[in-house]
């Protein structure tokens, strides 16, 4: 690999479609060499704390301020190995937590700081995450002495809040929960290029098309950076336009606006230096693909000087951003309006941008020795606060009302690292901020009801008229947001009675405002939600399902409480539990879709096996379209999907070239059975999907898969309860 621009030479190519094409390049692709540990573990993720271990527990026993104190000691204890720029460590931790939670993208909540996922390939090995192996390193001297108190997750986002605290910064805030996983997610796609960012390759916005052309849930411009070039698109530093364009388009796939953008960059590079003062060509391969003497060390220097401390090369882009980098000032907006600055290369090569006759006291002092004094600089993204009108507007106002300043890059800052921690309800510590902030998607909370408040509102649903389809739809429509990744959407809230959710194709607004508007005059006290929920269990229980628990207690939010634009992201481009498709094409299969979100609802293939067959049954169907419809007991809960898709009487034949529908035919008459789509059919031709699906068709079945399906609507259900899981740690 290149050491500047990233680029790969001899990258494995695989094949195209499959779940390749969901998934993209594995870690094997990218370091064939690597060890490959998965083979242990072929059942899931693995856990060497056990499954009993609660993270909670042990961090609540956490002594939170001699952490704190060791962790802003460790600021100025300055290493020879890997020695502190200017004698703070600060800047550092700031980059390796800013860099841990910026993977976040809001389209399906992935990445993010919430599982320590930055300790594994790919992103250890990320371009843009150079040298923060240094930074995990340093403090593991900590994370030894507090043990399983502090996950690596929280311990990142704290490193990065002590260091800013530490150089007189402003905060809003910490909240702990962050559970460590201990290997890469798998389930994440990163994109499908087969190189890493460099000049040769096209950013993911395609300057002909629209602005949101980025592929799918991707957010960062190129394979291997956080956001963007920040030496301009492609390494162009003339292109404005497209640097304006392309930080914020990513900015808001990560859900971050135009005053947030600029708060943090601005507030992120008032702290530290970006590094390229020696030769790039020199430094070794990435974490991943090091020997096993390096020690999960990367980007090991044959430079004289081992390139550290001076000769240190990261982004190869060299300088301060301002003239007192290891404190928090108002000089980032002074130095980047008041100069005129000319385009010149650092010495590894990188285009950055240099103010024209800067005052010697406008300087920086370098890093390595505070007496010489150096020129400071800006990237080209930086440039586009200064040169975008509307970024502009906004550092100005900045410029001139530095407590404004102050508290957008504090609130922003918070946001940027906990944006993926899902309700407040599962943020833990004495730091937790007590104001409800709109991205944290606050529900009020909500009463449990008595067990004779639900018995008369369960009798009032099913004397209501209301059908076994239209309940159990309107359950899954609010319960199926879930997803697991950053732990948004779920049945607490109601927010399916509420925009954008209520107005989403795939809940039948039509249909979901008549249920809604009958449980509403029906539920008491009840908050919304509960009986949305309850409306389900009916259901259930009439479709002959037995005896379906049911636990209250969820709270309703109000249209207020809740981000339309934000929880658009939620809305559903194919839904196969529905057996809905919508209007757009997708770019993978249907039943690639149907993985997809499974894995987002944490259900294993069992789990969503028994529900696909079971929500066909009942009529669960988006538009009451009859394909999978494999029953002549419409409504009931019974086998009669996995014993007809199995059965050997049917020969099935796609409708049209698309090969999205299917018809099944008698193999003796010849006349019309069934009536499928792919997310049907590939319970029958995936060998692995189908043997699960035998099981259920088994004449022995039905009662399994009775009480399969009931225990895996019930996860879904409640999928979101953190309000109970949660309840012990903050009385």
């Amino acid at each position: 690999m290149d050491a500047k621009t990233g680029e790969m030479s001899g990258c494995p190519m695989h094949g195209e479609g499959g779940l390749r094409a969901l998934l993209g390049r594995t870690n094997k692709d990218w370091w064939p060499d690597m060890l490959a540990i998965d083979i242990l573990t072929p059942n899931g993720a693995s856990n060497p704390l056990g499954e009993d271990f609660d993270y909670a527990e042990a961090f609540n026993a956490l002594d939170y301020n001699a952490l704190k104190a060791d962790l802003t000691a460790l600021m100025t204890d300055s290493q020879p190995w890997w020695p502190a720029d200017y004698g703070h460590y600060g800047p550092f931790f700031i980059r390796m937590a800013w860099h841990a939670a910026g993977t976040y993208r809001t389209a399906d909540g992935r990445g993010g700081a919430n599982s320590g996922q930055q300790r594994f390939a790919p992103l250890d090995s990320w371009p843009d995450n150079g040298n923060l192996d240094k930074a995990r390193r340093l403090l593991w001297p900590i994370k030894a002495k507090y043990g399983n108190n502090i996950s690596w997750a929280d311990l990142f986002i704290l490193a990065g809040n002590v260091a800013i605290e530490s150089m007189g910064g402003p905060s809003f805030g910490f909240g702990g929960g962050r559970a460590d996983v201990f290997e890469p997610e798998r389930d994440i796609y990163w994109g499908s290029e087969d190189k890493w960012v460099n000049q040769g390759v096209q950013t993911r916005i395609d300057p002909t098309k629209e602005m949101n052309d980025i592929e799918g849930p991707l957010a960062a411009i190129q394979m291997g950076l956080i956001y963007v070039n920040p030496e301009g698109p492609q390494g162009n530093p003339h292109d404005d336009a497209g640097m304006a364009r392309d930080m914020r388009e990513t900015f808001r796939r990560m859900a971050m606006n135009d005053e947030e953008v600029v708060a943090l960059t601005a507030g992120g590079h008032t702290f530290g230096k970006a590094h390229g003062n020696g030769d790039a060509s020199l430094l070794g391969a990435a974490p991943a693909g090091g020997d096993l003497a390096a020690q999960g060390f990367g980007w090991v220097s044959t430079h004289e000087s081992g390139g550290i401390g001076e000769h240190t090369v990261t982004s190869g882009i060299e300088g301060a951003w301002t003239n007192t980098p290891d404190k928090w000032s108002e000089n980032y907006f002074r130095l980047l309006l008041d100069y005129d600055y000319e385009l010149v290369q650092s010495p590894a090569g990188a285009n950055q941008w240099q103010p024209i006759n800067q005052k010697e006291e406008d300087m920086a002092p370098a890093a390595w020795d505070p007496s010489i004094k150096v020129p400071t600089m800006m990237t080209t993204a930086d440039m586009q606060l200064k040169r975008d009108p509307e970024y502009r507007k906004i550092s100005e106002r900045f410029r001139h009302d530095h407590e404004a300043f102050k508290d957008a890059f504090a609130r922003a800052w918070f946001k940027l690292t906990h944006r993926d921690m899902g309700p407040k309800a599962r943020y833990l510590g004495p730091e937790v901020p007590a104001e409800d902030l709109i991205w944290q998607d606050p529900v009020p909370a909500g009463t449990k009801p008595s067990d004779a408040d639900v018995a008369a509102v369960k009798q009032k649903i099913a004397d209501s008229g209301l059908t076994v389809s239209q309940l159990v739809k309107t359950a899954w429509a609010s319960a199926s947001t879930y997803r697991k990744s950053d732990h948004r959407g779920g049945a607490n809230g109601a927010r399916v009675a509420l925009a954008p959710q209520k107005d989403w194709d795939v809940n039948e607004p039509a249909m979901l405002a008549k249920v809604i508007d009958t449980l509403n005059g029906l539920r008491g006290s009840m908050s919304l939600a509960d009986a949305i929920v309850l409306g389900g269990v009916v259901a259930l229980e009439k479709a002959g399902a037995g005896n379906v628990p049911f636990t209250g207690g969820r709270g309703d939010a109000t249209q207020d409480q809740t981000d339309v634009e934000s929880f658009d992201w939620l809305e559903p481009e194919a839904d196969a539990f529905r057996n809905y498709v919508g209007k757009k094409k997708l770019a993978v299969k249907t039943e690639e879709m149907m993985l997809d979100r499974a894995s987002l609802l944490g259900l294993s293939v069992p789990e969503m096996t028994v529900l696909i067959g079971g929500l066909r049954v009942l009529g669960a169907n988006h538009g009451d379209r009859g394909h999978g419809h494999f029953t002549k007991r419409s409504g009931q809960l019974t086998n009669d999907f996995f014993v007809n898709l199995l059965g050997m009487t049917n020969v099935w034949k796609a409708t049209d070239d698309t090969e999205e529908e299917y018809v099944a035919t008698d193999r003796k008459s010849g006349g019309e059975t069934w009536r499928a789509t792919r997310a049907d059919l590939v319970f029958g031709s995936n060998s692995e999907l189908r043997a699960v699906a035998e099981i259920y068709a088994q004449k022995d079945g039905e009662e399994k898969f009775k009480r399969d399906f009931v225990k895996a609507w019930n996860k879904v259900m409640n999928a979101d309860r953190f309000d109970l899981s949660y309840a012990k740690y903050h009385r």
